[in-house]
């Protein structure tokens, strides 16, 4: 960095105002991401390499500053702002329609009866598939991937009106998205959990492997997760972890959302980078932050939320205000009536189950003094694999434990 920051101080000046600015912000953006990856502790994540979590939180942050810099914009000025990303971008665009007519087979059209199904099949099927691929290994349960999914759908039907890119068939929604796209991309997650869930972990160095063979499989190791924790949400266990889970759906709905509502009011194309790049940043931010809220809910000796978690709330709230703020005629067109009785409908009976289950019959699973010794006994393991300690030298840094054995020790001489 200073040898760059060296050839910028003997190179010729130049006058050019705005070229010079577009330098200096890409200067100092590189620096400031240079620096965090340096001094940035790591995370609960090992594989590849902690600098490269470090890298993503540190992108993370800067994506959140940028969101805040185009709050602060006019829609117009937003827009513009985008070009020079790339010239192509500030273009007004129209939006694809996905419904008009849901026939199977057109019989109007006997050279291509079919060409309705045909013109939904478009860049966002493979990514309907590979994302929840990839989600399902980041919630790492199935019955939530449910319920985000067919979720998702009614949200699709509930802002058509909003969007023309909501517009679908019913086939379109439940057959080839939910059933085929989103089904099939969930059972592959859930292969996937089933193999790093069964798998043997091994720590040993590349150099302490004495075969070409085995160090061939190491290398390719290195890529995996270097310990593999696996998710039980226990939504029913008490009503704050059946709030929490509600709040997690919530948010990623919400993240969802922000996506499509923000190519609108942005005029970013569908197929544009812009949109891969963010959804693939989306990835990590959201794995770390999921792996945080789980551990938050799940251990007794963690007392907070991680730093990723509480950004990745702040980007999904940043956004949401861009897209409040800049397309406020879309998101406040009226919701049709049969849509607010939906939701109404769907609001009530979630109230008058969550009265029923936690406090007129309750259902909820006992979480005695056994179930918390036993997840903070687990916690400890994994916090000694993380660290590299054993199990009784990974309490030794942890506040709680401490004071826990204090307070024993103190009744025992009492």
């Amino acid at each position: 960095m200073i040898c760059f920051l060296l050839y910028e101080a003997l190179s010729p000046p130049y006058e050019d105002m705005v070229d010079n600015t577009k330098r200096g912000l890409v200067a100092s953006v590189s620096a400031f991401i240079l620096l965090g990856v340096t001094v940035t502790p790591d995370g609960p994540f090992k594989r590849p390499h902690p600098a490269i979590w470090r890298f993503t939180f540190i992108i993370s942050i800067v994506y959140e500053l940028g969101l805040i810099f185009v709050l602060y914009q006019s829609a117009s000025g937003a827009r513009q702002l985008l070009k020079h990303i790339d010239p192509k971008l500030g273009v007004p665009m129209e939006e694809k329609d996905y419904g008009g007519s849901c026939n199977l087979y057109d019989d109007k059209t006997p050279d291509d009866p079919y060409h309705n199904i045909k013109d939904k099949l478009d860049l966002f099927v493979p990514l309907h598939f590979f994302g929840w691929w990839l989600k399902t290994l980041l919630l790492r349960d199935w019955w939530l991937c449910w319920v985000i999914s067919v979720v998702f759908e009614i949200l699709e039907y509930t802002l058509e009106h909003q969007l023309p890119n909501f517009s679908e068939c019913w086939w379109d929604h439940w057959i080839m998205d939910a059933l085929v796209c989103n089904g099939l991309g969930i059972y592959c997650g859930l292969q996937s959990l089933k193999y790093f869930s069964m798998k043997t972990y091994h720590w040993r160095g590349l150099w302490n492997i004495p075969t070409y063979r085995g160090k061939l499989r190491r290398i390719i190791g290195q890529f995996g997760p270097y310990v593999w924790v696996d998710y039980d949400w226990k939504p029913l266990s008490t009503l704050g972890r059946w709030f929490s889970m509600l709040g997690i759906i919530a948010i990623f709905l919400l993240a969802e959302l922000n996506t499509f509502y923000l190519k609108f009011v942005l005029w970013v194309e569908p197929g544009h980078w812009a949109n891969l790049v963010r959804l693939v940043l989306i990835l990590p931010w959201g794995a770390v932050a999921l792996r945080e809220v789980f551990q938050f809910l799940d251990d007794p000796d963690c007392m907070k939320f991680g730093r990723q978690s509480w950004l990745f709330l702040a980007i999904v709230c940043t956004e949401l205000l861009i897209v409040i703020k800049f397309g406020w005629e879309t998101v406040t067109i009226p919701f049709p009536s049969y849509v607010v009785t939906l939701w109404m409908g769907i609001f009530l009976l979630l109230v008058l189950w969550t009265v029923w289950n936690f406090f007129i019959d309750p259902h909820t699973f006992k979480v005695d003094s056994h179930d918390v010794e036993r997840r903070r006994e687990h916690w400890s393991q994994v916090r000694a694999i993380e660290t590299k300690l054993s199990p009784s030298e990974s309490r030794l840094f942890n506040p709680q434990f401490l004071f826990d054995k204090f307070i024993h020790r103190k009744t025992k001489d009492d």
